[in-house]
């Protein structure tokens, strides 16, 4: 099964009250130096075995394109991830 994770940011010039508000709460949970926070996020597909890497990236590209990002205010980038990555996750 191939996956295809689509990271969407907002554009550098978009203004980010999500992130203001992390950065601004950092402080006072003793997080010091953080001088700027952005808020994106992550959407994975999974795609069928039958499909090879070309089409899953742009059969991906079509649906962050049409779907899953604004392109008036955000940004995407996707990757294809293999079945033998290995992902750290929180406790």
């Amino acid at each position: 099964m191939a996956r295809v994770v689509v990271d969407v940011m907002l554009k550098p010039e978009i203004l980010d009250p999500q992130g203001e508000a992390v950065v601004n709460a950092l402080p006072r949970l003793g997080v010091a130096g953080v001088s700027g926070v952005r808020i994106g996020k992550r959407i994975e597909l999974e795609f069928s075995d039958d499909l090879d890497e070309a089409t899953v990236l742009e059969r991906a590209n079509e649906a962050a394109d049409k779907l899953l990002a604004n392109p008036v205010i955000e940004t995407y980038t996707l990757r294809v991830e293999t079945p033998h990555a290995v992902n750290a996750e929180s406790a």
